[in-house]
């Protein structure tokens, strides 16, 4: 920043402190819009680091699903009942994990997580707009500020008063410019969400239910290679059977 530069955001910091109430301007729809505005801008910010963590934590969990998978064999060779379940497993949760990394990486990314990123990618810009609006904004009530000084303690300099009068005008028009852009533009960009997130949404369902339909599937095709469920009693009396047999193994008795 140059000198100028930083002078002049100092006048303005030390006219923002400083100035009479009477010399404040105020504009309670430009208020009530930046209010909205900024509140969108943090429930978006939440949304979109949301969604990229459900799209992490689905990877994260078929990838722990396939090193389960990969463990379990281990404990199992072919010649074993249960040896043709592992593979059969293994085979399986690794094909959810293909195919959760590939709707990830098309349709998640496309229809969900970059329609939130570019609605989300608006919010610095419309800051900047903001800053620079605030900016104008001191800077006029700084001429005002000088106007009124003059007409309470005129000067010697007769020329003093029509110039800061001049400076006035100039500060309030291009304020107002601004300020009357940025009014109109932020309830556009507030109703905007709607087309943005909407679809976002509904891909979000749809996503989710697609994924839970292929997992469902896919492990209920595993079925046949595991014997039947126990019923309630039987389970208990199987369980207890095991734990038996663990308590009689000679090592349980070693101190």
């Amino acid at each position: 920043m140059s000198w100028a530069g930083f002078k002049k955001n100092l006048n303005r910091a030390t006219t923002s402190v400083l100035s009479k109430n009477t010399d404040r301007t105020t504009d309670k729809e430009f208020e009530d819009e930046q209010r909205r505005a900024k509140q969108l801008e943090t429930k978006a910010e939440k949304l979109h680091k949301e969604a990229n963590g459900y799209a992490k934590s689905l990877r994260e969990m078929t990838a722990a699903q396939v090193s389960i998978a990969t463990t379990l064999e281990q404990f199992y060779d072919e010649s074993e009942p249960m040896g043709t379940s592992g593979v059969k497993y293994k085979e399986a949760v690794t094909k959810m994990e293909t195919q959760a990394n590939e709707e990830v990486a098309a349709g998640y990314r496309a229809t969900v997580l970059e329609p939130i990123g570019r609605y989300y990618a608006y919010f610095p810009e419309i800051n900047e707009a903001i800053r620079k609006r605030n900016k104008k904004l001191i800077d006029y009530d700084n001429a005002r500020s000088k106007v009124r000084k003059l007409v309470e303690r005129p000067s010697e300099d007769s020329t003093k008063l029509p110039r800061a009068e001049h400076e006035a005008n100039l500060a309030r028009d291009m304020y107002e410019a601004m300020n009357a852009q940025l009014t109109a533009e932020l309830p556009k960009i507030i109703d905007a969400r709607v087309a943005y997130l909407d679809p976002s949404f509904e891909a979000v369902v749809k996503s989710q239910l697609s994924f839970a339909q292929d997992a469902h599937n896919t492990l209920e095709s595993l079925r046949q290679y595991f014997p039947p469920e126990p019923q309630g009693y039987e389970l208990e009396q199987q369980t207890d059977g095991i734990l038996k047999q663990m308590r009689e193994l000679a090592i349980c008795g070693l101190a």
